[in-house]
Parts: structure tokens; C-alpha cells; sequence
């Protein structure tokens, strides 16, 4: 992509004194030119790196056990543990907001997440498992965290369409790692198959530098700051809204999280095949891109989130309850409504979450927040699933407590009224 330098700017600075063009106002004139398009495709391509680490276990995960003679309970960690990382690793967002920048971080993020994936071809052992686990997890906390701020900077009049298409190129990060790893699997091995998703990783680490060049500053039309909401004064913890964002996102991750690691290894004790099992969970998360590129092109026109999220959770309600019905018969409907309820739950939850942010800065503070304390929740949902299936042998259970979860969801859904927002993270 072809860049073009500001010309009427250099001239004007280099007419002004006797001075030769510096350095600095070719890379000014140069931040200029990159066009909202590629900053969006970038971020795009990050978000795609953000699930293939977690959604690859789910269908691979018998024969990961029987190479590695781990049990349900110790299985569960592989996506327990990146959850709980990318928890504590949002609640640090400011900190690291304040070491790395914005944009900076965000790189960190993803250069991890690829190390994280590589390591796997050695991963014989449970240990080496575990330990990419918690690189990946610390990896995609850093760039959840702060990538919010990123978009509220440069997408400011456009935030809600911005973070739908962010959060639905996150979920399309798991179509593909569902769907492609049982047949990269069967080609070439499991381990291949998860240390594979290390090269988009590298593409996004290759790309993000050249869209996020002065990434960190406001881009023409954004909002002006805050004093008064500056990252230095604002603290989500005091706010009960903000606890309340937390655990509407926790529950709602919680869902997610939950399909993703247990669905597959569900149907797999059914009697299907890790690639049919596999497909169905690229089928739930294929709704789930559906669902979340419909959000992202209606939501700037619905200043009240509330009823797509009551209609997000009464989606998902259905779906776990056809589920537990007809799990053969129903698999599919079953599927597409878990994936619509859960694709329009995740960009809801991080666009409402936004919605009461004031600045960019206040963006990323209340948003790793909500995240940090969120994951913490969802990273129980399939930790208990494990320790359920162990014990029980049946993954039942699980789907009756996060139907009665939704219950929650929908109450606390009725408070997200837009009369309270914005300004939480100023609180």
C-alpha cells in the first residue's frame, strides 16, 4: 500500500525556517496518510490471533490426552489457565499502558501469543502444554486490554461499529482453528496442528507496526480528553457499575468458554468423530461471526444496547436448552443458536462496557477492568465442566447451571439503561 508523504506540510515547515525536513515531520506526515481501512485490517488480523490457541484444544483434545495421559479435570487447565492469565493480565492494562504504550503493548501481545503456539510442536509433555498455555494467556490479555484504547483513538465517532468488527474477527479466529485443526490433525499430527497458528501470529507482529505508527495519539476527529476521566484518577473498582460490567462480561465469557472447551469432547462421547465434532463447533462459532458482523452493522443505530442483549441471551438460553433436549437430533439448531446468542453477547458486552468510557485512556482502564475481573469469573465455567465430566462422566450438568446463569444475564441486562452511561471509569 502505497503511502504519500503531506507535501503542503513540509513545505510549510521548511519555508518557515532555514532548517532542512527532519526526520520527525516525515513520520508525521506519514501517520497521516494511514488510511482507517488498514488500521481496521490490522486490528482484524490481531483479533483472528486470539482464539486459535484456546479453540484448537477442544476437538484435538482426546487424542491430546492419550499422548499425554492427562485426565478431564488436568485437561481443563489448557483452557482454564490462559483465561485466568488473560484475567490477571487485564486488571495490570494501566500499568502496562504506562511501560509499553498502547500500541506497543499490543505488539508484545501478539509476539507472545505466536511464541506461545511455536512452542507447542515440543509439547509431548502435559508441561510444555500448560506452560504455552500461560504465555498464550498473558499474550492475549495485553492486546484485549489495550486494544479497546486503540480503537476509541482512532474510531472515535465510529466506536461501536469498530469493536463489533474487532470482536467478531475474534470469534472468526475460532471458526478457523475448530475447523481446520481435526484435518491439520489428521495430516500431519496434533502437535502440528497446534503449533501451526504461530504463523498468522507472525503476519499480525509483521503488520501491527506499520498500522499503529503513532498509535498512541488522537487521530483527526477524535473526541477530546478528559481531565477529569484521565487514566491517572480513574479507578473502575470504586464503581458498582463497573463490578456489575464485570460480571454481566464473566458469565457471558463464561458461555463462551465453556462451548468452546467442552462442546466438541460432548459429542465426542456421543460417538462423533473429532472432525464432525470439530465441524459443529465451527458451526456454533460461524454464527457466532454471523451474529457479530450484524451487531457491528446496526449497533451505532441502537443507542439502547438493552434490547440486542436481552434478544443475545434469550439466543443463547434456547440453544442450551434444545441442547439438553435433543442433543443428536437438535445438534445443529442447537448449535446456531448458541453461536448467535454468544456472538452477539461477546461485542455487546466489550461495545456497552465502552459505551461508559470517556476518553481512550478511561477506555482501555474500564475495559481492562471489566475483562481482568470477567475472565477471573469465566475462567471457572470450564474448570467445573472438567471436574464435572471427571466425576460424572456427563457434561449435562454443566448446560442446566449456565442455562440458569442466563436468568442472571437477562437482570443484569435491564440495568445497562443509557441514561447511566457514560463515565464509569471516572468514578
Amino acid at each position: 500500500m502505497p503511502i504519500y508523504l503531506d507535501v503542503e506540510i513540509l513545505y510549510m515547515k521548511t519555508h518557515a525556517t532555514p532548517t532542512a525536513v527532519s526526520r520527525t515531520d516525515i513520520e508525521d506526515s506519514m501517520n497521516r496518510c494511514i488510511s482507517p481501512g488498514w488500521r481496521l485490517a490490522a486490528i482484524v488480523l490481531v483479533g483472528l490471533n486470539l482464539r486459535p490457541a484456546l479453540a484448537a484444544i477442544g476437538p484435538l483434545l482426546d487424542m491430546i490426552q492419550r499422548a499425554t495421559g492427562i485426565g478431564d479435570g488436568a485437561a481443563s487447565l489448557l483452557t482454564t489457565i490462559p483465561i485466568l492469565l488473560m484475567g490477571v493480565g487485564a486488571l495490570s492494562a494501566r500499568r502496562l499502558q504506562r511501560v509499553t504504550g498502547i500500541a506497543g503493548g499490543v505488539w508484545l501481545g501478539v509476539a507472545l501469543i505466536g511464541f506461545a503456539c511455536a512452542s507447542r510442536i515440543g509439547a509431548q509433555h502435559a508441561w510444555v502444554l500448560l506452560a504455552s498455555a500461560c504465555c498464550a494467556g498473558i499474550g492475549i490479555a495485553m492486546v484485549q486490554a489495550l486494544l479497546p484504547g486503540f480503537v476509541k483513538t482512532h474510531f472515535a465517532t465510529r466506536i461501536g461499529g469498530a469493536m463489533g468488527v474487532y470482536s467478531t474477527s475474534i470469534m472468526g479466529g475460532a471458526v478457523l482453528a475448530s475447523v481446520v485443526a481435526p484435518f491439520a490433525a489428521a495430516r500431519w499430527g496434533w502437535l502440528v496442528a497446534l503449533a501451526g497458528w504461530a504463523l498468522p501470529a507472525a503476519l499480525a507482529a509483521l503488520a501491527w507496526p506499520l498500522a499503529s505508527r503513532d498509535g498512541d495519539a488522537p487521530a483527526s476527529g477524535a473526541l477530546p480528553a478528559s481531565a477529569a476521566t484521565s487514566a491517572a484518577h480513574a479507578r473502575p473498582s470504586r464503581s458498582p457499575r463497573a463490578w456489575r460490567l464485570a460480571v454481566f462480561f464473566g458469565i457471558a465469557t463464561g458461555a463462551y468458554t465453556l462451548v468452546l472447551a467442552w462442546l466438541p469432547p460432548y459429542y465426542m462421547r456421543l460417538g462423533w468423530s473429532p472432525t464432525a465434532a470439530g465441524g459443529l463447533l465451527g458451526g456454533v462459532t460461524l454464527a457466532e461471526v454471523v451474529a457479530g458482523l450484524t451487531i457491528s452493522a446496526t449497533i451505532d443505530r441502537l443507542p439502547d444496547r438493552r434490547p440486542a442483549l436481552h434478544a443475545a441471551i434469550a439466543s443463547l438460553l434456547a440453544g442450551l436448552l434444545v441442547m439438553l433436549a435433543a442433543p443428536q437430533a437438535l445438534a445443529l439448531p442447537a448449535a446456531l443458536l448458541l453461536g448467535a446468542g454468544i456472538g452477539a453477547l461477546f461485542p455487546l458486552s466489550l461495545i456497552v462496557t465502552v459505551d461508559h468510557a470517556a476518553t481512550p485512556a478511561d477506555a482501555a482502564s474500564l475495559t481492562g477492568f471489566v475483562q481482568g475481573v470477567g475472565y477471573l469469573i469465566a475462567a471457572l465455567f470450564p474448570f467445573a465442566a472438567g471436574i464435572v465430566r471427571q466425576h460424572l462422566a456427563d457434561l449435562s450438568p454443566a448446560w442446566v447451571a449456565m442455562a440458569c446463569l442466563c436468568v442472571v444475564l437477562f437482570a443484569l441486562a435491564a440495568g445497562f439503561a443509557p441514561r447511566f452511561a457514560p463515565r464509569v471509569a471516572g468514578a
